[in-house]
């Protein structure tokens, strides 16, 4: 039995945290607003998971340091966009114990990955990374799901395994930190992609080569990015890009399915109703294309599609259209 710290009360944040309550694990959740401590504590809900119940062995708080006391280690589970700003907050109280960044996504104004954002700020933190094909609908139930954590600390790797496995949850290790930030970043894109095509009525067979060369372009960038090859085409690139491809529970699928049926990106983020990585990280991987030099015609013309006014129609036929290429 461990005392674990979640930072975020987001619907990964709470799954997580029933699945490691159901494993006796004692947990203490962290959410700013007091409308979500109240209805996990006292009702025992979660307002982004209509079919989980929270067990007696979660408790939510506002308060930092009633979060992390006594925590054994701390899992941030933030959207990318918050994970400075609320680690600021935080970073003092961690001490010596490891933290497990659990969110998906780069923060957009310096295109960092969340490990270095929290090197930046806090770089005596022992860290690891948790990623790979998983919906928090589905972990909230306890359905079965496989992940990947990597860390460059043996201890960390241990740790999460010890802690998080169970006939419901595998967890693979790695040592490719980069490999396993950039593949769960990265995918998102793919997915609100997907999400276009489904909106526009495209078949099976887009689909399908929209998910391959996507995931060529993801593993392109990735490299550049120093990431290696097989971790993208691992459980927390290839994996998680099927899932979130493929899944009406991909809250990044659904808003590109919204835009491929005509809707405005506001409108697409006010249906969602909650936090759409792609979005940032589309922006985000199209200035790294042109920094590193990297060929990404997808991410370039979803960028379009965003902030270019180009219709999901014709970013078609632009894509099918291109000049001959061998695979």
């Amino acid at each position: 039995m461990k005392n674990i710290c979640i930072i975020g009360s987001g619907s990964w944040g709470v799954a997580l945290g029933i699945h490691l309550a159901t494993l006796e694990n004692n947990i203490k959740i962290w959410s700013f607003a007091q409308e979500e401590v109240d209805l996990i504590n006292n009702e025992r809900k979660c307002k982004f998971l209509p079919k989980a119940e929270i067990p007696s062995n979660i408790k939510c708080t506002t308060s930092f340091e009633e979060a992390l006391e006594g925590a054994d280690f701390i899992l941030h589970v933030t959207p990318s966009k918050f994970t400075r700003d609320i680690l600021k907050q935080y970073k003092h109280l961690v001490k010596n114990r490891p933290v497990i960044i659990c969110s998906k996504g780069f923060e957009s104004g310096t295109l960092l990955t969340l490990d270095e954002v929290f090197v930046e700020e806090a770089p005596n933190i022992k860290l690891g990374v948790l990623s790979g094909p998983s919906h928090a609908e589905e972990v909230s139930i306890l359905m079965p799901t496989v992940l990947v954590v990597a860390s460059k600390y043996p201890e960390i790797l241990s740790l999460v395994q010890d802690t998080f496995m169970c006939e419901t949850m595998r967890i693979y290790t790695s040592s490719d930190v980069k490999g396993v930030e950039v593949g769960g970043a990265l995918k998102n894109i793919i997915a609100f992609c997907a999400g276009v095509a489904a909106g526009t009525g495209l078949g099976d067979n887009a689909f399908a080569a929209l998910i391959t060369r996507g995931l060529s372009e993801l593993s392109r960038l990735g490299q550049k990015l120093g990431a290696e090859k097989d971790t993208l085409y691992g459980l927390s690139g290839l994996g998680d890009l099927i899932v979130t491809c493929l899944s009406e529970h991909s809250r990044n699928r659904k808003a590109g399915k919204l835009i491929g049926q005509g809707l405005s990106l506001e409108e697409a983020k006010e249906q969602v109703g909650m936090t759409i990585e792609s979005i940032d990280n589309i922006e985000v991987a199209y200035k790294l294309k042109n920094i590193y030099g990297v060929e990404m015609p997808i991410v370039e013309t979803v960028y379009n599609i965003l902030y270019k006014g180009l219709k999901p129609t014709d970013a078609v036929n632009n894509l099918m259209t291109r000049d001959k290429k061998s695979e």
